[in-house]
């Protein structure tokens, strides 16, 4: 997972409306709203015509005059704020772009992923993904009246893996210069400005959107619906819809597993085939059958890797460790490798039969970024061939998610409904099942 403190950097929190755009700000003129609402809706109708799947979701954003508190603009997920002096800047074709880049913060539900992430450094991270998918599928006009941030290197990368790169170089990075270049004002409905509590802002436009954790989930509801209902209205298929999106549809529509059930079944799967007819069981002989009996010499040997970069708490690794010793204590025989890592391994332990009930105690240690390629180096130096390898993670690694052929792999993803593993099996960790 990326790194949530900014510890590198001393970044302002404060609107970066209120300095590059500050001029911008101030009373609404009648005139230059009615000019910049007609170049909006345009806009949205050369959307609709060239690249459905963006048009249909910013066809479905209230367009709201923001001049008094913001300089570009802006989106709560159901409302698109805007100041009329910077539209006027724009061409019609940027327009299309800028409306592209608000729908993809929505879809990719930025705001509700930051997490304890630098809040500067993470909108940067943001721009960036949004850009790149939006300029790689040609939606609008990349945006040069003014600065917009974009780096090819970038391309296919999520939010959370640029962050990780922005926060590894962010002594070499002049931020203030990045955040100069940032196209819209990021909302997370946390602010403490006059805006109402439905999700409006004020009704002229004047107070930034506050809103409640009950609407900010309603949103993302609401997103998820719009985006499944773009998806099947798109024209040209997957042609202009970002790999980004297309794995966010594939989940929303995917069947969903229970993490237990698929825990259970994976690890169950594996002791069955540890069963031989070579050396027959006595159960069964008073009813005249003849069962396989176990191999004596075959251990059941998974292994564990907990992604220990930030976001896991102890409930949930008491929760999930539990979970793991109730399947395994079903059998004599067996032994689990545990072990945490963010860009190294820490604490590897062995459990059995001897020491399980001891399991539910472990602590993990890390709180770094994400590699996965460090607990399969890992595996592999200490020689540990697992059965099965389950690793809990909110599936946001630095890069590679590793070596798929080492080992049979189930991630268990938590923090998130949208990731979807590149190989192996996987199921969402919901607390509430």
């Amino acid at each position: 997972m990326s790194k949530a403190k900014g510890t590198k950097m001393s970044t302002t929190t404060e609107n970066k409306d209120a300095s590059k755009f500050g001029n911008l700000l101030g009373p609404t003129v009648s005139s230059e709203d009615r000019d910049a609402r007609e170049k909006l809706i345009t806009a949205r109708v050369g959307l609709l015509l060239k690249a459905s799947f963006f048009g249909n979701l910013a066809t479905r954003l209230k367009l709201i005059n923001a001049d008094e508190w913001c300089g570009t603009a802006a989106t709560d997920g159901r409302n698109f704020y805007y100041n009329s002096r910077f539209i006027k800047l724009l061409k019609p074709k940027e327009i299309e772009f800028l409306f592209g880049h608000e729908v993809l913060h929505c879809v990719y539900d930025h705001f509700g992923r930051r997490g304890d992430r630098d809040p500067q450094l993470y909108n940067i991270a943001s721009d960036y993904c949004v850009n790149a998918d939006l300029k790689k599928h040609k939606v609008g006009e990349f945006i040069t009246s003014v600065p917009c941030l974009y780096d090819e290197k970038y391309e296919g990368m999520s939010s959370e893996e640029i962050y990780d790169v922005l926060y590894e170089n962010a002594e070499k990075i002049d931020i203030g210069k990045l955040i100069d270049k940032l196209l819209d004002d990021h909302l997370d409905g946390d602010s403490d400005g006059d805006g109402d509590s439905d999700g409006n802002g004020d009704k002229d436009g004047k107070g930034r959107p506050k809103l409640t954790e009950e609407e900010k989930q309603a949103i993302r509801d609401e997103i998820k619906e719009a985006v499944l209902a773009a998806a099947s209205a798109e024209t040209n298929g997957a042609v202009n819809i970002p790999l980004g999106v297309r794995k966010i549809i594939e989940n929303l529509t995917a069947p969903k597993m229970n993490w237990r059930e698929l825990l259970r079944m994976q690890l169950e799967s594996t002791i069955k085939s540890d069963y031989t007819w070579m050396r027959a069981s006595r159960k069964g002989w008073h009813m005249d059958a003849v069962m396989p009996g176990r191999k004596p010499d075959e251990l059941i040997d998974i292994a564990i890797m907990i992604d220990a970069s930030g976001s896991i708490d102890g409930q949930m690794l008491k929760d999930f460790l539990s979970e793991t010793a109730g399947i395994m204590e079903q059998f004599n025989s067996y032994k689990i490798h545990v072990a945490t890592f963010d860009t190294q391994v820490y604490n590897p332990q062995q459990f059995d039969s001897e020491n399980l009930d001891s399991i539910a105690d472990y602590e993990v240690d890390g709180g770094g970024g994400t590699d996965f390629t460090c607990m399969f180096e890992y595996l592999k130096e200490a020689d540990i061939q697992p059965k099965r390898l389950v690793v809990f993670t909110d599936g946001y690694p630095f890069g590679s998610w590793g070596d798929e052929n080492y080992a049979d792999t189930v991630w268990v993803l938590h923090g998130t409904n949208t990731i979807v593993p590149p190989w192996g099996q996987y199921a969402y960790y919901d607390e509430e099942k």
